[in-house]
């Protein structure tokens, strides 16, 4: 799912071709981000464009050969000159007068040229990893081989040859994508190189390297000193496309800044967004001389103390346990004002809950949203899904950034808060607050025996995170791991790396597992049904499947089942409780059964239950452990927490029948639910949950404000 979607998108004609452009935002000034060789598409700008579009009018437009815009098979059609004239084309089609170019590579070449036939038209030019005929030469030219001629060599640059190119396309575009993204932990932004670079083929490009180019050198430097504009030029000095010396000479010869981005390769706003999106944003503002929002600033005798709780959306399990932390933290600190940085549904139940809700929040792109987007069938690859989400963190952390920048905090509680996590480990400057973070899992672990990419993935993310937190260990003031070290699997993160029991052992302070209720408060199950209007001599089954639209599968099966198992127990009842994602209206109406929606307390009706059919969600599941309630639990396929850490963490306290969906009939679970309620006992074997785990992780936290 993409971060944004855009406010306008069509297409304009030049010269025969059609060029495909999106339009983003309504703000001054017009910021356009240009193509670059077209191996690749616009959406190589894909973390610049919803934090720009807050603020600005934000255009793009895929190159021809590839994306969305046509792929004619004639060099005449590309060219450098040809090419900006698409500069042109797509800034009359929208309306625009004047913007500030965005380049990347040979993009540059389009903008250079753009800005001298039209200099009024060019506001300012952003220059990334810009590419010209000037010296050093490029890796390859120094291998001095021919491009057209037929190589026994395949190694290195000799695929940079139209032979090779013609014989093994995507040999080309990994080895090219391997050279962009040099720097360590960048397979996300390598594999997405890659589809981009598959989107079209060696004869398009074969006709875009014959094309017409910037001549020589005495061109691009006539027209470096033709430019009327300000430039700003950001480039790795580990660049292995563009030498690094050839940026700084594009700089000399522009009169530009220069960003060097220490450690960075040929495409930081890829790799780097973060640095590379404020280094845009600052510089477009210089432009217009537009002043930055300065925060309001209150003497310290008569200033609030104030925290800022962000919420995972996904379930509704993070909001129940969160509230139970403040609540109890707000015991230790009467004084402080918690605001909350949530999504829907969770700001739903803060809302009843009286909570202020921080109104930025709205304009946070859904995760939820995306989550469902993958799953389907009871099955959701929820490692490929979380990491899919890199352009939606990288959107939902810079506007965080900007709000603890507007509004100041005293601390910072993320719980489960990946995108902040990862973005501050990345850019550890921007931390100006104390900063907790809380989770009840560590790390990712494979799904699927059959799939060596996902081990790998795993263990290069994991591997990441490891090496940021050892390097920068005083980022989190408090890290909390939610339960017990032994409710963790004890095996290594992946291949050479640290068991992650041991690990979380040393990198976190762990509490007990954080409930919303006592349970000792639920012990009288026949006085709990008595007040939630429930027969005390009716056989009673809860079905739920959290705060998603994932388990509507899941629902169906159950639904069928019961139907069966009501034939042999006629007087079972069921509570089927879809959640706030699913309407009770799209599943069957079945004697016996009520269906809800969103249930507050849902624990309470658990806990009265005799059996119950849920997801292998860890909220859900650990109030039916709190509880010694019997329940047969079904994890989603190829996903990863609850597969192996839900389902250790269950295993760990004897709890639950695990059930595997793909496998299971419905006379399957109906059998099982019937075993379930034979037992009806209490669960003799489970261990006790131990008690006061938000006492305690408020405690911790407290210490941060003085308390």
């Amino acid at each position: 799912m993409r971060a944004r979607l855009p406010d306008e998108s069509g297409y304009v004609v030049n010269s025969g071709v059609r060029i495909h452009y999106e339009v983003h935002g309504t703000g001054e000034p017009t910021i356009m981000l240009l193509p670059t060789w077209a191996i690749l598409d616009s959406r190589h700008w894909k973390m610049q464009v919803p934090f720009l579009a807050r603020n600005y009018r934000v255009i793009t437009f895929d190159p021809r050969g590839n994306g969305l815009s046509d792929r004619p098979r004639d060099p005449a059609a590309y060219g450098d000159a040809v090419l900006a004239t698409d500069i042109r084309a797509v800034l009359d089609a929208t309306g625009t007068e004047r913007a500030m170019l965005g380049a990347f590579c040979t993009g540059f070449h389009w903008a250079l040229l753009f800005a001298a036939a039209h200099p009024q038209r060019v506001t300012g030019i952003v220059a990334i990893g810009p590419s010209l005929p000037i010296p050093p030469a490029n890796p390859w030219d120094q291998d001095a081989r021919s491009f057209d001629d037929v190589l026994d060599a395949t190694d290195g640059w000799a695929k940079e040859n139209r032979h090779y190119w013609r014989r093994d396309w995507r040999g080309y575009v990994e080895f090219f994508m391997s050279q962009i993204t040099t720097e360590p932990h960048s397979t996300k932004a390598y594999d997405d190189l890659v589809e981009w670079g598959m989107q079209t083929d060696a004869e398009t490009m074969l006709c875009d390297a014959d094309a017409a180019a910037i001549a020589d050198e005495e061109e691009a430097v006539r027209l470096c000193h033709s430019l009327a504009c300000p430039v700003l030029v950001i480039a790795g000095d580990q660049d292995k496309i563009v030498p690094p010396q050839r940026a700084r000479r594009i700089a000399e010869l522009t009169g530009a800044e220069l960003l060097v981005v220490e450690g960075g390769g040929h495409a930081p706003h890829v790799r780097y967004p973060v640095a590379v999106n404020h280094a845009i944003r600052d510089f477009t503002d210089r432009l217009v001389s537009r002043p930055r929002k300065q925060a309001a600033w209150q003497a310290t005798h008569g200033r609030p103390r104030r925290a800022l709780w962000t919420c995972s959306p996904i379930g509704l399990g993070h909001v129940q346990r969160d509230l139970a932390i403040a609540r109890a933290l707000r015991h230790q600190v009467p004084d402080l004002e918690i605001h909350w940085w949530a999504q829907p549904p969770v700001t739903e139940v803060l809302a009843d809950a009286g909570e202020i809700i921080h109104p930025a929040s709205a304009a946070l792109v859904s995760e939820l949203a995306h989550w469902e987007s993958e799953s389907a069938d009871h099955d959701l690859p929820a490692f490929y899904a979380f990491r899919r989400m890199d352009e939606i963190f990288c959107a939902n952390y810079l506007l965080f950034d900007d709000v603890v920048r507007d509004s100041r905090y005293d601390l910072w509680v993320g719980d489960e808060s990946w995108e902040i996590d990862y973005f501050l480990h990345e850019n550890p400057e921007r931390k100006i607050a104390p900063y907790v973070f809380m989770t009840d899992v560590t790390g990712f672990l494979p799904t699927d025996p059959g799939d060596a990419r996902e081990a790998e993935l795993c263990a290069d993310y994991n591997a990441d995170s490891i090496e940021k937190r050892e390097r920068f260990p005083r980022l989190r003031d408090l890290s909390m791991f939610i339960g017990s070290f032994e409710e963790l699997p004890d095996c290594p993160f992946g291949p050479g790396l640290p068991g992650i029991r041991s690990w979380s052992r040393r990198w976190f302070s762990a509490v007990p597992y954080v409930l919303p209720f006592s349970p000792d408060a639920y012990r009288d199950r026949a006085g709990l049904r008595r007040r939630l209007g429930y027969p005390e001599d009716q056989p009673l089954l809860v079905a739920a499947v959290g705060g998603t639209a994932v388990g509507v599968s899941l629902l169906e099966l159950t639904c069928d089942a019961f139907a069966r198992l009501r034939k042999q127990v006629p007087d079972a009842r069921m509570l089927l409780v879809t959640g706030p994602r699913i309407d009770p209206r799209l599943l069957p109406d079945i004697e016996g059964m009520d269906k809800r929606g969103y249930v507050p307390d849902l624990f309470e009706h658990l806990a009265c239950a005799d059996a119950a059919v849920v997801q292998g969600g860890l909220s859900t599941t650990m109030e039916l452990v709190a509880t010694g309630r019997p329940f047969i639990y079904f994890p989603l396929h190829r996903h990863w927490e609850q597969q192996h850490f839900v389902t250790h963490r269950l295993s760990h306290y004897r709890a639950g029948l695990r059930m595997d969906y793909a496998t299971t009939t419905a006379d399957d679970l109906a059998g099982a639910i019937r075993t379930a309620l034979a037992g009806n006992g209490a669960g003799p074997g489970y261990r006790k949950v131990p008690r006061g785990g938000a006492d305690r992780a408020a405690t911790r936290i407290a210490t941060l404000l003085g308390g």
